[in-house]
């Protein structure tokens, strides 16, 4: 017989954690609510759909983890009954969501004109008010030139080159003695110090380098978690992941700072040093973005390859032999340059495929500036706008078997207009030709190295950040 004790923990346990999820659903509606009314006027002419419950929504159900390489059971499902324009309540918000092709480049190409970035408070709260995610106008285009004007330089540099063909050479000769790899984690490590090196000149060996990325491995788990500033969870490490971040890059930049003149690492760092045209918080931020954006698409891109080529023998064979006659045509122990990068066609075609079915960016946040007429529908001013880029990579319509890894069909220059991993327009992202180049040049030390095997159950999934249900876990064995 329970004791009356017992009997009164139990019911103050479970008062005290329906009471918690009582003020979590709060906070949650309060963190992603904005100014926009609740009780919205549903014009006849807004596209169809269904805006939920009050105040709720459909944000967990749009939110809910799922294969990235599918839509996913909430999209599946409004495209179905309504078609690929519709309309919900999400983020606490009025919204129209996108999977049509058209009305996403539309959206894309007319920032700042008829859309602006609108994320959500709680994504503002961990990215910083001038991330250039948010910002707009002149400091969005003051921002983004400094980090386009370097990363275009950069990834032709030839000592920038050879460190990233030095580092995967090292990396693959630290496996020697392994017989499995959790591979998304060593992925994230490679390219985190890839970027150190490029922004700031730090070595995998100097001692702030592990802080930064166990920092960066907070952040992300808690980037789209519920939004709950509650000590412990994942949210709050998130926030305070960030500001351990920007205090580093900080101390680091006044270090730089008070160098003597005319001193130079001729990194990224100093380029915009010199210049002296950002704020001491723009420059903590803008090496904060790219220092994120660089290890996590390239880290996920690079994972995303060496998935889909796992199950496409015929694939990675017509890569292997690419890479093998680079290699023939080199000099032993000659390093990689960007001549032999723009000679690495069918890799190209295989990294813009594994973009089209892995989906590194599913959707992004946008607001609707004034009424937009589009077909026969129209986009209230206010409302905020999703524009799913991972859709049309799935669209049947568009791509022959959409759901099957082919690189083949990159040879119909037709694909590549149906293509938009990275966005578009003013925001298109400025790290995405160093990414590829990263990739390419891991790729060709792999896949000359080692063969590999993932479980059959492995998969990526849609967070909507990118993650692997087991973390990757590679078999690997040394050529």
């Amino acid at each position: 017989m329970t004791s009356p004790i017992l009997s009164w923990s139990i019911v103050l346990q479970l008062a005290i954690v329906g009471f918690a999820l009582l003020l979590g659903l709060l906070a949650l509606i309060s963190i992603f609510s904005k100014s926009a009314p609740l009780q919205v006027n549903q014009a006849d002419d807004t596209p169809p759909g269904s805006l939920g419950w009050p105040l709720v929504g459909k944000t967990l159900e749009y939110l809910k983890p799922h294969k990235s390489n599918s839509t996913g059971q909430f999209l599946q499902e409004h495209c179905s009954r309504y078609g690929r324009v519709f309309k919900s309540h999400l983020f606490g918000n009025p919204t129209i969501v996108s999977c049509d092709l058209e009305l996403n480049t539309f959206i894309l190409q007319n920032e700042g004109k008829l859309f602006a970035s609108s994320y959500p408070k709680s994504v503002q709260s961990i990215l910083g008010k001038l991330s250039m995610l948010l910002v707009s106008g002149e400091q969005h285009r003051k921002i983004r030139s400094t980090a386009v004007s370097h990363i275009g330089t950069s990834k032709s540099r030839p000592d920038f080159l050879r460190y990233i063909d030095k580092l995967s050479s090292s990396l693959m000769e630290s496996w020697k003695e392994r017989k499995r790899v959790p591979f998304f984690k060593e992925a994230k490590e490679f390219t985190l110090h890839v970027m150190l090196k490029n922004l700031l000149d730090m070595e995998p060996g100097d001692p702030i380098a592990p802080r930064i990325l166990q920092d960066f491995l907070t952040f992300m788990e808690g980037f789209v978690s519920l939004p709950l500033y509650i000590p412990g969870s994942p949210y709050a490490k998130a926030v305070k992941a960030r500001t351990r971040i920007s205090s580093t890059l900080r101390v680091i930049i006044n270090e730089r700072k008070t160098r003597k003149e005319g001193y130079s690492r001729g990194d990224f760092l100093d380029e915009f040093l010199q210049k002296g045209h950002l704020d001491d918080e723009e420059e903590v931020s803008i090496v904060l973005d790219l220092l994120l954006a660089g290890y996590e698409t390239t880290s996920g891109l690079i994972a995303l390859v060496v998935y889909f080529l796992a199950q496409a023998p015929k694939a990675l064979q017509q890569l292997k032999d690419e890479h093998r006659k680079l290699r023939g045509n080199k000099a032993d122990g000659e390093l990689l340059d960007f001549e032999d990068y723009k000679q690495m066609e069918f890799t190209m075609t295989v990294i813009n495929e594994a973009l089209r079915c892995g989906n590194l960016v599913k959707f992004v946040h946008r607001r609707a500036l004034k009424d937009v007429k589009f077909r026969e529908y129209v986009i209230p001013a206010g409302w905020k706008v999703l524009p799913v880029i991972s859709a049309p990579h799935l669209d049947p319509v568009l791509h022959q078997h959409p759901s099957v890894f082919n690189p083949w069909r990159w040879e119909d220059e037709a694909t590549s207009k149906k293509f938009a991993p990275f966005g578009g327009g003013l925001r298109l992202c400025p790290g995405s030709d160093l990414a590829k180049l990263e990739t390419a040049f891991f790729l060709h030390h792999f896949v000359l190295t080692y063969s590999w095997k993932i479980k059959e159950d492995e998969c990526p999934v849609s967070h909507p950040y990118l993650e692997f249900k087991r973390g990757l876990l590679l078999e690997i064995e040394p050529l």
